[in-house]
């Protein structure tokens, strides 16, 4: 986990983000195909994201939808905590 500078606020993987705590997506991370499709489901950059439970598959909601992803997929989303 690291710390954006401007705001203060931990950036860390979706993965590492606590069951029940909403972040906003700060970048996406591997290869052009992984991101392109993350992009397609509503893991834009400033998108917010709750991440309901999970570790090898997690549940989360975005854009008004619950969305399940694999850790090996949700490891290239980062996030920066705004409610945790």
């Amino acid at each position: 986990m690291e710390i954006d500078p401007r705001l203060q606020r931990p950036r860390m993987a979706l993965t590492e983000l606590p069951a029940g705590a909403a972040g906003r997506v700060c970048s996406l991370n591997g290869e052009a195909e992984v991101c392109q499709r993350l992009r397609e489901m509503g893991f834009c950059e400033s998108a917010i994201i709750e991440k309901i439970s999970g570790r090898s598959t997690l549940l989360c909601q975005i854009c008004g939808m619950r969305v399940a992803l694999g850790e090996g997929v949700a490891k290239f989303i980062m996030v920066e905590l705004i409610r945790g």
